[in-house]
């Protein structure tokens, strides 16, 4: 599983998979010819020969100072999916507790409230949808939790199986954008994806990091950042939001880990002109 280290911190990709989409699924707006100028730094690792982009679904596990953070859980086993998706079956859970065992997680960190950021908050057992870490905090932003419940249902957003069963357990925690979950690992504000979206920012020994969350699903957005998704709640703040985390992180030592890269998933951007590329 690739790993990181910065500073003290440790970070763990843990795959519930990967997979080639044409990038007019995923981005509304895009380019055709535009992104054929950035080939030659997309390929091979989030581009493959056809033109189509590679997106990847996988949590984060953050170990910082004792506690044991896992970001973002993707979409889980047996449940109904959006888009018709069909249910899956996969070994995410078996692969994730070879890094930590799930009753040992302390905090689950949803960086928002999209179906395959939430799914394994919970496991189907004995007909019933339980916490899967049943001794950890789960943290949803407040903005985030209060925008979800007060309107209609959105297909993308999923709280019947992943989020009210957590609620209903006692077990979450209403939290703000800057919240700090150890001294090494806050939260940073980047909305537009949705109302309260969040990223994860860590520092540790004078090394940085930075879990983007949905704030961009593809690394061709940091170069062209109107290209928006289109689950984009408020797409005209998303694009900003994309602008000034390339100001913030452009040529400067901070790791930017997709939580949607494909494989290697972590590199640094590099200022390129008016545009930028990630470098590997």
């Amino acid at each position: 599983m690739p790993r990181w280290e910065v500073g003290d911190v440790r970070v763990t990709r843990v795959l519930e998979q990967e997979a080639p989409v044409p990038p007019e699924q995923l981005i509304a707006n895009i380019d055709p010819e535009r992104l054929r100028g950035h080939m030659d730094w997309l390929a091979p690792h989030f581009i493959n020969a056809e033109g189509q982009i590679i997106l990847s679904i996988h949590a984060l596990v953050v170990e910082s100072c004792g506690k044991t953070i896992v970001v973002d859980t993707c979409m889980g086993n047996d449940r109904p999916l959006p888009m018709d998706f069909p249910a899956l079956h996969t070994s995410f859970l078996e692969d994730l507790e070879k890094v930590v065992p799930r009753e040992e997680v302390d905090f689950v960190l949803c960086t928002h409230l999209h179906f395959d950021h939430v799914g394994w908050n919970t496991m189907l057992q004995d007909g019933e949808w339980v916490p899967t870490f049943p001794n950890a905090r789960y943290l949803f932003g407040r903005e985030e939790y209060e925008h979800w419940t007060s309107v209609e249902a959105n297909e993308v957003v999923d709280l019947g199986y992943a989020v009210t069963p957590i609620v209903e357990a006692g077990l979450h925690e209403l939290v703000e954008t800057d919240h700090r979950i150890t001294d090494e690992v806050r939260l940073e504000s980047t909305p537009g994806h949705t109302p309260g979206h969040v990223s994860v920012r860590i520092d540790s020994e004078g090394s940085a990091a930075v879990i983007t969350g949905d704030m961009v699903h593809h690394p061709v957005q940091l170069a062209e950042p109107t290209w928006s998704s289109h689950p984009d709640s408020i797409p005209e703040m998303a694009t900003q939001t994309r602008r000034d985390f390339v100001k913030r992180y452009g040529d400067q030592p901070v790791l930017v880990i997709g939580t949607h890269f494909a494989g290697p998933t972590a590199g640094h951007i590099v200022l390129d002109g008016d545009s930028c590329r990630l470098k590997v």
